[in-house]
């Protein structure tokens, strides 16, 4: 029996994958948490064959799950399902080790095959997506990134500081390349190009 933990912020979403997998005979939900943090916070004391994680969510975003789960529980398969298709998704995706990257709008039968190749050892991404992936080159160091996201979200530098645990001028540093790296006018404008593109 395949054990999976569905990591959705919205609750219908989250619901209805987890009632349409939980029909199949040999894969059983056996949790179900709104964001990365929570499945942190859930994997803690449990844990699952595969982690399915939406990419855009509050606190901790399917990507930064992908990446704790990488280094801290490097047994646990990730699929991640996405509305988006954005390139520098996929592409960091698969630097994450993720194991397949599943589109919402695809049919429930997708997943579940997903999940049989997953547990088999396959990877499964759409090889048009992949070549979009490769074509595409993000400029942004991790720190960066997650210093953008956070101005993006409207914090102070001071308050990314705090968050990020490191001084205010680390931080004015990591805006300033960023900006410069995305020909953007400031960390608001540098943090929406880079939502585009998929990177943050």
């Amino acid at each position: 029996m395949t054990t999976i933990l569905v990591v959705e912020d919205q609750g219908l979403v989250r619901g209805a994958i987890s009632n349409l997998l939980d029909l199949e005979d040999d894969i059983t939900v056996v949790g179900q948490v709104a964001n990365g943090e929570e499945a942190v916070n859930y994997l803690e004391n449990k844990t699952v064959d595969i982690v399915l994680t939406d990419i855009e969510m509050p606190k901790m975003t399917g990507l930064e799950l992908a990446e704790y789960l990488s280094s801290h529980c490097p047994k646990i398969q990730t699929i991640i399902m996405t509305t988006f298709s954005k390139s520098g998704y996929i592409k960091r995706a698969m630097n994450l080790g993720v194991k397949a990257f599943i589109l919402k709008e695809s049919p429930i039968e997708d997943l579940v095959s997903a999940i049989h190749k997953v547990i088999e050892g396959q990877r499964v991404i759409d090889p048009e997506l992949a070549l979009m992936a490769l074509e595409d080159d993000d400029p942004l160091t991790n720190k960066e990134r997650k210093a953008i996201r956070l101005a993006g979200e409207g914090l102070k530098t001071s308050e990314i500081a705090q968050t990020l645990f490191l001084s205010e001028g680390t931080i004015r540093n990591y805006l300033s390349e960023a900006i410069s790296k995305l020909h953007a006018t400031n960390s608001i404008d540098a943090a929406r190009i880079a939502k585009q593109k998929g990177w943050i």
